[in-house]
C-alpha cells in the first residue's frame, strides 16, 4: 500500500512545473514569420507567379514561411535559409517514386527536404541556376495531387462489392 502512495505522489506535478510547461508549449506553437532576403525576393516573385496561375490557389503562411495552398492544403512552400541550411528552395509534393529519381538524377539542384521528405516531397534549389520549366512542372504536379480529393475510405471496397471495379 505504501508503494502505491509513493507512486501516486511521484506522478503529481508541482504548480510551478505546470506553468513552465505551458509557457514552453505556447512559445513553440507560434512560428515567427521568416524573412526573405532582398536578394531572394525575385525567386519568391517568380514562384508566386507560377503558383497563383494555377486554379483555386491561395498564398498563405505556413510555419512562418510563404506557401501556396489549394483546398486549404499546402502544395508548395518557399524557404530562404531554413534553419540556416544556406539554401533558397521550394518544397513540394511529388508522385510516388519520383523523389528518388529526381534527387538522384540531379543532386546539385534537388534534395530530400527535412520533415516532409519522408512523405515523398522534393526540395528544389532556387539559388543554383534553377530550371524554371522544371520548377513549373513540379509545382503543377504538386498542385494537381493536392487539388484532387482522395477517395473516401471504403469507397473502393464498396465499388468492388457492387461490381464496379
Amino acid at each position: 500500500m505504501a508503494a502505491k502512495k509513493k507512486t501516486a505522489r511521484a506522478k503529481k506535478k508541482s504548480p510551478g512545473a505546470t506553468r513552465t510547461a505551458a509557457k514552453k508549449t505556447s512559445a513553440w506553437s507560434a512560428h515567427p514569420i521568416a524573412e526573405t532576403s532582398p536578394a531572394n525576393l525575385k525567386h519568391l516573385a517568380k514562384l508566386r507567379s507560377i503558383a497563383l496561375a494555377l486554379p483555386s490557389t491561395a498564398e498563405a503562411l505556413n510555419h512562418g514561411r510563404p506557401c501556396f495552398t489549394v483546398r486549404d492544403k499546402t502544395f508548395v512552400m518557399f524557404l530562404d535559409n531554413h534553419h540556416r541550411d544556406g539554401r533558397v528552395a521550394i518544397w513540394c509534393k511529388a508522385p510516388a517514386g519520383a523523389q528518388t529519381v529526381i534527387v538522384e538524377g540531379d543532386p546539385e539542384r534537388y534534395f530530400v527536404p527535412p520533415y516532409v521528405g519522408k512523405s515523398g516531397w522534393i526540395g528544389a534549389r532556387l539559388d543554383r541556376a534553377p530550371d524554371w520549366a522544371a520548377i513549373k512542372a513540379l509545382v503543377a504536379e504538386s498542385h494537381a495531387m493536392t487539388a484532387t480529393p482522395a477517395p473516401k475510405r471504403g469507397a473502393l471496397r464498396r465499388a468492388s462489392v457492387l461490381g464496379r471495379d
